[in-house]
């Protein structure tokens, strides 16, 4: 197996870290759900040597993972776990953050759901989930490459496809977690941060 690479985590991983360092200043260990080729793992954790950054992802990308890590050597950044979302039993972590990228629009929206419900379940009080991906808002797209990108998901997978903005706020809300901010980035994408207030 030859080691995983996406070109767009080179692209997206500087300003995604603009927003992650002040978020995570005063925290200690995240969790990143999807963590894909590695990339942001390594880069993140590199970056932010204070964390300690957990992996995961489905079974399938581990092995990619590990390469990243294991070229990498870094002693904040663990070893991935199994976790789908939907299927698998969520770990026993104590962690003061979760993070996600290009995930959420892979996902069927009971998987969002799950991730939103076992978000809410691990953080304690003043813990964030962090969210990077394409939203619609009122139900609209907020560019036209960003309509194309999701006939391409629905062509693949007709239950994936870019999420509503509002839907995953509400899901937030009833799991204890309120918006703090809705940043714009490049590529018509976005971080969403919620707090777990209650």
């Amino acid at each position: 197996m030859s080691k995983p690479y996406s070109e767009s985590c080179d692209q997206n991983k500087d300003p995604i870290l603009s927003i992650l360092s002040p978020i995570f200043i005063n925290y200690s260990r995240v969790l990143e759900i999807g963590s894909g080729t590695g990339q942001h793992a390594v880069y993140f954790a590199g970056k932010l040597p204070h964390l300690i950054w957990y992996t995961s992802d489905c079974n399938p990308y581990l092995d990619g993972i590990n390469m990243w890590l294991d070229d990498a050597g870094l002693p904040n950044a663990m070893q991935p776990f199994e976790l789908n979302v939907t299927t698998s039993k969520w770990p026993t972590l104590d962690t003061d953050a979760i993070f996600t990228a290009n995930s959420i629009h892979i996902m069927h929206q009971q998987d969002v759901a799950n991730l939103m419900t076992a978000a809410g379940e691990l953080l304690q009080e003043k813990g964030s989930l962090v969210i990077y991906g394409p939203f619609n808002y009122n139900g609209l797209y907020t560019s036209s490459s960003n309509e194309r990108f999701d006939q391409w998901l629905k062509n693949r997978d007709p239950l994936s496809g870019i999420k509503d903005f509002e839907e995953i706020e509400s899901l937030a809300n009833i799991n204890g977690m309120q918006l703090i901010t809705d940043y714009a980035m490049p590529a018509n994408n976005r971080i969403l941060h919620f707090l777990k207030t209650k």
